[in-house]
């Protein structure tokens, strides 16, 4: 956490604190593309589908998103983002803290407060029932709203971050 000259080198205990910055920064960035690809295209592509096909979809994605290759890059962020928060609060590093902090409160709980509760709610709903379209509208809309949160989050976290490692 001591500036862009040490990064190059990358020596010492102040390197390796910059290139754990680096690396958690890209993290966020790599999440925050990810979510913002939902948020884009993704989400705007299933609610183009008719409301029984869209839903069975986003379920269908919901199943396939609990294993480790999704949830694994995001939990390993947020505890690397732990890890760069207790550093910076230690060196008096206010913009690792606070990219750490966006990560953790404004991607990884939001999506548990807001994306999954809405995630197992769609769970149960059966496509083919005629009150399914509305509750689909009704999904999308807030589910999307939050996504754009996560999104935000996790590309500004990205960014302090690497404030961080340069300042």
């Amino acid at each position: 956490m001591s500036g862009a000259s040490t990064v190059a080198g990358a020596t010492g205990v102040a390197g390796t604190a910059d290139v754990a910055l680096l690396a958690t920064a890209l993290a966020c960035a790599l999440v925050g593309g990810v979510l913002y690809a939902f948020s884009a295209f993704v989400m705007r592509g299933l609610g183009s589908l008719p409301p029984a096909g869209g839903l069975a979809a986003m379920q269908a994605i919901n199943r396939a998103a609990l294993r480790v290759p999704v949830i694994g890059p995001l939990l390993v962020t947020a505890l690397a983002c732990v890890g760069v928060a207790v550093a910076g609060l230690r060196g008096g590093e206010p913009w690792a803290v606070a990219g750490a902090a966006l990560f953790v409160v404004g991607t990884v709980g939001v999506t548990g407060a807001a994306n999954v509760p809405r995630n197992e709610a769609l769970a149960v709903v059966d496509a083919a029932d005629p009150a399914a379209a509305a509750r689909w509208a009704v999904y999308l809309r807030e589910w999307v709203a939050w996504n754009h949160v996560r999104t935000v989050a996790a590309l500004g976290a990205a960014v302090s971050l690497v404030g961080a490692a340069v300042a």
